[in-house]
Formats: C-alpha cells, structure tokens, sequence
C-alpha cells in the first residue's frame, strides 16, 4: 500500500492542508452533478490521504474518483485553506496510470508522449482529418469523438503563419504556436499576430514550435510535460514576452518553474521563461487596435484556467470592453464547461451533462456572440450549442480586437448542422 516511488505523488503537506470544511463542494462542478461525496474535492483529497498514510490502496475505485475530477480548480479558488489541488489531481493521476490497462496505457502514450511533441505529424494528421471531413468520412466516427473533433480547414493548414511586424525596436513578443491552436484555430493565431503587432509588438512565430505540454501533465505523463516544456523553453526563451492565447496552456507554463525545479540545467532558465509568459487577455492592446466594433452584443466564457487558475478574470472583460463591445454576463459563469482535455472522450456522459448546461446559459444570456478564450472551451461550447439548435457564435478575444483594428465584423466559428 501507499504511492509508487517511481512517480510523483500528492505531497503530504498539501494533503494535511485540506480541514475538510466542505466549501468547495458547491464549487465543484461533478459533485454538483452527481451530489457524491466521492466525485467531490473533499471525497479525492481524503482518498488521497489513506492511500498517503497507507490504509488504502490504489484500486478502481481510487482510479474512477481522480479519472471523473475535471481538474477545474474551482475548489482550489475557493479553498480558504490554499489547497493547491490542481497538483495534487496532477500528481494522483500519475500515479494511477501505470496500473490502467496495457493497450489504454499505450494509446495515450503515443498521443501524449509521441504524437503531441511532433509539430509535423500532428499536421499532418490534421490534413488527414481535414481531408476526411471534405469527404465527409468522419461520418463513420463515433458521435461522442465527432463532437469533441475540431473542423480542419485545408486552406488555412495551406498557408504559413506569417509573422507581423511592428516598430523595429518594439518589444519582441513570440507567440506560441503549440498542437491543436495550431491546425484547428490558425485565424485566432492570424488575429493575435495582428492585434500584437498593431499595439507596437514585434510578433514573432519562432520556427518549431509544439505542444506546451499541459494535456500531458494533466493525463498521468509527467515525463512527457517535462521534455516538451524543455523543448519550449529553448525555442521560446529568447522573446521579451511569450504569448499564448489558450487560456490551460499559458496556466501551464506559468508553473514551468515548479514542473522543473529538480532540473538543474532548466530550473533558472524555466523561471525565468514562466514569468515573461503572457496570456493573450492579459496584454493592453486597446490602444493600438484602432476604433471599437459598432455596438456589439458578447457573452464571456470563463475557461477555468483563466477564472480559477490565474484569476484573470477580470482582465478578459477589459479587454473585450477595449473592442466595444456590450458585455453580457453567463450565468453560473465559474462552472466548468466539461471540455477539460480528453474529458469528452474519457467521461461522456459526465461532459455531456456539463457541456449542455454551459450551452443553455449562454444561449440564455441573449447575445449573438460569445467569446471564449480556449480551444478545448470552444470545441465543447460549439457542440453544446449545435446540440441545442442555437445560432451563437464562439469568436476568440483575439478575433475582436482584430476586428476591431480593422473595422470590420468579427469572425467565428458558427455552430454547423449536426453531422
């Protein structure tokens, strides 16, 4: 009994931290779904404990209780006492996956630990994909794996991903390309680049490019985060500023000074990296983005990397207001949409249930817009709506303000008909 010492494992100082008063209970979004005690953050961290003191083993029952947590940090938000759970679940999951079965482990091995750190095979699998969506052979998928698959435009994969310049002796500003916002969302990497560059910034896309390593960490891959985040970091690491527009990627390099610490050739280079890492929402482009939209209707999506993770909150709705636009709160904005990487595919029923929830509110906040910084987010949020036969919009921040600089109407990704 306890935890393999051949992986990371939840640290006992963060487990004590928890008193068990129950305050994250209403924040969390399974718990609220199911009303188990063991679907709640309370439930995990006391199963978590046992195993730490050694009066429980890591079983199947261990495993469905990580595996079902979406990994929100709400609770983490909410916790008086600082739980840093979001490590925790990190470190627990790592633990269970040596004990999953052999061909389970081996499929997400080579996505996460093969297919992810290779720039060019996941392009090319996204032309792959692409090409079997024109011929409409996608159709032969699952329902639940359509749903959480991105649309490949083959003419934007055609293209490169330019640079723009600003001023010469503006400050250099690198955005990260990383694996699914670079084949599935290249018009909010267009639109960034532009915003960037016409608030003064020198934009640059650094050749290489990746996967930052956050799906890998999240999943139980702990040694696949750690290599793709080096590789980052020496492809990253000469920029005044790294900018990522994916709100669970740039939570993850954040930490890349934690994730790295015991490394002796990366922890100074990894810290210092983490603090010039910029969320897109964070940067003040108002400025130079040019006249605001006409009056525009736009919900806000909370990612939960952005409102719980970094609680930057606050710093979307500036930014969007420097577009224009007429904000409209989502109700029961915190909760969790259900994206949460591979959650869709891993706990479907779970997802489903999240994701039509977050759909009715936004359909509810009447607007025709709704703006959603995160690719996994704008996936589920756009099946959701599908599902429910709304026509709004999900549009990137990155999306409006370009529109903004450039007067013209934003652009988005429209719910299609149901395939």
């Amino acid at each position: 009994m306890g935890w393999d010492p051949r992986q990371i494992a939840p640290e006992e100082e963060d487990i004590v931290r928890c008193v068990a008063c129950g305050l994250c209970l209403p924040h969390c979004p399974t718990f609220r779904v199911t009303g188990l005690e063991t679907a709640s953050p309370r439930g995990r961290i006391a199963a978590m404990r046992a195993v730490d003191e050694g009066r429980a083993e890591m079983d199947s029952v261990f495993a469905t209780m990580m595996d079902e947590c979406l990994a929100c940090r709400a609770c983490e938000a909410a916790c008086p006492s600082g739980v840093p759970f979001g490590r925790m679940i990190e470190a627990a999951r790592a633990q269970i996956e040596p004990l999953r079965p052999v061909r389970a482990r081996g499929v997400k091995r080579l996505g996460l630990a093969w297919v992810l750190p290779r720039p060019r095979l996941i392009r090319a699998m996204a032309l792959g994909l692409g090409l079997a969506q024109a011929l409409r052979l996608d159709r032969l998928a699952p329902a639940r794996l359509r749903a959480s698959t991105p649309r490949m435009s083959l003419g934007e994969l055609a293209l490169p991903l330019a640079p723009a310049q600003g001023p010469v002796a503006g400050p250099v500003a690198a955005l990260l390309t990383g694996c699914v916002m670079d084949v599935a969302f290249r018009p909010v990497h267009r639109a960034t680049l532009q915003a960037l560059a016409a608030a003064g910034h020198r934009a640059i896309v650094p050749p290489g490019g990746g996967c930052c390593g956050a799906l890998a960490m999240h999943y139980g891959h702990p040694g696949a985060a750690r290599r793709m985040a080096r590789d980052r970091i020496a492809e990253l690491e000469g920029a005044d500023l790294v900018v990522v527009n994916s709100a669970g990627c740039s939570a993850h390099m954040k930490a890349y000074g934690e994730l790295l610490a015991d490394d002796p050739r990366f922890a100074a280079r990894a810290e210092r990296l983490a603090e010039r890492v910029r969320d897109f929402v964070e940067m003040d482009l108002g400025a130079g983005a040019g006249a605001p939209l006409p009056p525009t209707r736009v919900a806000v999506h909370d990612a939960c990397h952005h409102l719980h993770a970094q609680r930057i909150g606050p710093s979307l709705r500036a930014m969007l207001r420097a577009t224009g636009a007429d904000l409209v709160e989502v109700a029961d904005a915190g909760r969790c949409c259900g994206a949460a990487g591979l959650y869709s595919v891993t706990q479907p029923e779970l997802s489903a249930e999240l994701r039509g929830q977050k759909a009715r509110a936004i359909a509810a906040a009447g607007a025709p817009v709704v703006a959603v910084a995160n690719p996994g987010c704008a996936l589920q949020i756009e099946a959701g709506l599908r599902e429910i036969g709304s026509t709004v919009r999900v549009v990137h921040p990155a999306q409006l303000l370009a529109a903004a600089g450039g007067h013209g109407a934003p652009s988005g990704r429209s719910p299609s008909p149901s395939p």
